[in-house]
């Protein structure tokens, strides 16, 4: 893919030149792939539905918010937007008519993008098949934009992305795809009351709220994606690289969320980009750690029955999982994360791995909702997260039962 951009050093001009010799042939095959770089089809197209029509529902603390239609039809899409106002939406977070977005579309993290990507990635917009689909209507709560004033005063920061002169034309790279288009930091940190991501907590973890075909919705933790224990640290910049383009590597597999992430997006890259972004989100310095008492021991011990009739034979009895067995579980970044929520979820529902996503040899795991009781699963999460110098807190049974 071909970057257009600044001129900062010259290893940014290697980078630019480098990137130009595989650039696609038309401005329209470029902004294809930033669309896929930062995975406009997961958000913008809603189960059932025409690509890029929008009406895909977000559970927020403040009541759902459905995405709009971005197919060029006039009067539901953006078909009477110029490049200047796709440019504002992703820089300033202001839609074409003047009227203020909600963060959930994430330009707090597009503003980053340069202009010669918007130009790209609208030349693309513009070959999508229109579709007249107006977005449901919001609740009462998302009418008042006029408040988006005083959050944009106290929690946007404009501007776009910078090269840092002093690392490699990869690294920037790699900044430039998770900190702009691939907006990483949107799930994987945390945000304050009023939904704002924490600048000084970036990617130490975040959660999430998924709803269900059922009407129902179902929480989930994004992992902590700096160098610390309860993070990546246990990763190699190949084990990452292999999980983001391919969905897996010998340090775990997809589920939940990444599911769509991985297939709508990352594989979509080139395997040199996802590469960069490996080494970008490798060389984030540890932030995060559990700073609270291990589990008790006899707490811990409870669940080491639980384990050995259910969970050994896959994850082993290190915790180191095996090649035919399943992923490891000692420095797991899900097992030992602060809201243990996705954690939960593959234990009680197993986790649904896309058919684009191949496991390879581990056993397919089994969900235990309905064979183990609240307490029960209580008890061997705690032992994971309390053994094989695993540091997390304790998991009690009503944890659970609200993620049943």
């Amino acid at each position: 893919m071909r970057i257009r951009c600044w001129i900062s050093a010259g290893l940014v001009l290697l980078w630019c030149s480098a990137a130009a010799a595989q650039a696609p042939a038309t401005a329209a095959e470029r902004g294809r792939y930033l669309a896929d770089a930062g995975n406009c089809f997961s958000c913008h197209t809603r189960t059932g539905g025409k690509p890029y029509a929008g009406g895909v529902p977000f559970e927020t603390p403040f009541g759902t918010l459905y995405s709009t239609n971005i197919t060029p039809e006039r009067e539901t899409g953006i078909g009477a937007w110029r490049v200047e106002d796709l440019r504002r939406a992703l820089h300033e977070g202001i839609r074409a008519d003047g009227a203020r977005l909600f963060p959930a579309f994430p330009y707090p993290s597009y503003t980053k993008i340069t202009d010669a990507d918007i130009e790209d990635l609208y030349a693309f917009l513009r070959t999508i098949a229109p579709v007249k689909s107006a977005a449901p209507a919001n609740g009462w709560m998302f009418s008042q934009r006029w408040a988006l004033r005083v959050w944009n005063a106290l929690s946007f920061e404009p501007g776009r992305f910078v090269a840092n002169p002093k690392q490699s034309a990869q690294w920037n790279r790699g900044a430039y795809l998770v900190e702009g288009l691939g907006h990483c930091g949107a799930c994987h940190t945390p945000r304050d009351r009023f939904m704002a991501e924490i600048a000084d907590r970036a990617h130490q973890g975040g959660e999430m709220t998924e709803r269900l075909a059922n009407g129902k919705t179902l929480r989930w933790s994004a992992v902590n994606l700096t160098a610390a224990s309860n993070g990546l640290a246990a990763w190699s910049v190949d084990d990452l690289t292999l999980y983001l383009h391919k969905g897996v590597s010998r340090r775990a597999g997809t589920f939940g969320p990444m599911n769509e992430v991985i297939v709508n997006s990352l594989m979509k890259l080139d395997a040199a980009d996802v590469r960069a972004m490996a080494v970008y989100l490798k060389s984030l310095p540890a932030r995060g750690e559990y700073a609270g008492e291990p589990i008790a021991p006899a707490v811990v011990s409870a669940g080491a029955e639980l384990y050995e009739e259910h969970c050994e034979e896959c994850h082993g009895e290190s915790g180191r999982g095996g090649m035919f067995g399943g992923p490891p579980l000692a420095g797991s970044a899900i097992v030992q994360a602060d809201d243990p929520a996705s954690l939960l979820n593959a234990i009680l529902h197993g986790p649904q791995i896309p058919k684009q996503v191949s496991f390879g040899q581990w056993e397919t795991m089994q969900a235990y909702g309905e064979a183990l009781s609240d307490a029960q699963i209580a008890a061997v999460a705690n032992y994971v997260r309390g053994s094989w110098k695993n540091r997390a807190r304790a998991i009690s049974p009503e944890e659970v039962a609200r993620q049943r």
